[in-house]
């Protein structure tokens, strides 16, 4: 897919097929975090991106979901914490190197997709 990522880091978690339609939007999201891996100069860990209907029931997402149509991550990147790789992502979104979305802070990773408008978050506790 890019120099970094391969579709099987992108795939719902509980192996059912990916959707035609939401593969395109893969192939987006995967060229966004690559433009931030190649900044960061680190791997980029995807906890979870698109989600089936059912998944994303069962690991509590919001019912319109970005990852529904896999058009998120959750990521992490070793050494920096969530709220440094968000601020990150914010500045190369700011200076036109990413797509304009979602940015979630939580206590271990960063929700990233990107809707086309601008949404802030932060679920730490």
């Amino acid at each position: 897919m890019t120099k970094n990522f391969n579709i099987s880091e992108f795939e719902c978690k509980c192996g059912c097929e990916m959707p035609p339609e939401v593969y395109s939007n893969i192939i987006k999201l995967a060229n966004q975090l690559q433009i931030l891996r190649d900044i960061v100069s680190k791997p980029i860990k995807i906890n979870s991106a698109y989600r089936c209907e059912k998944h994303n029931k069962e690991v509590g997402g919001v019912k319109n979901s970005q990852h529904l149509l896999g058009k998120a991550a959750d990521i992490q990147v070793k050494g920096y914490k969530p709220e440094i790789l968000a601020g990150l992502i914010d500045e190369l979104i700011y200076d036109g190197h990413m797509l304009q979305g979602g940015i979630g802070v939580y206590n271990t990773f960063v929700h990233y997709d990107f809707r086309k408008t601008k949404a802030r978050w932060d679920y730490r506790k």
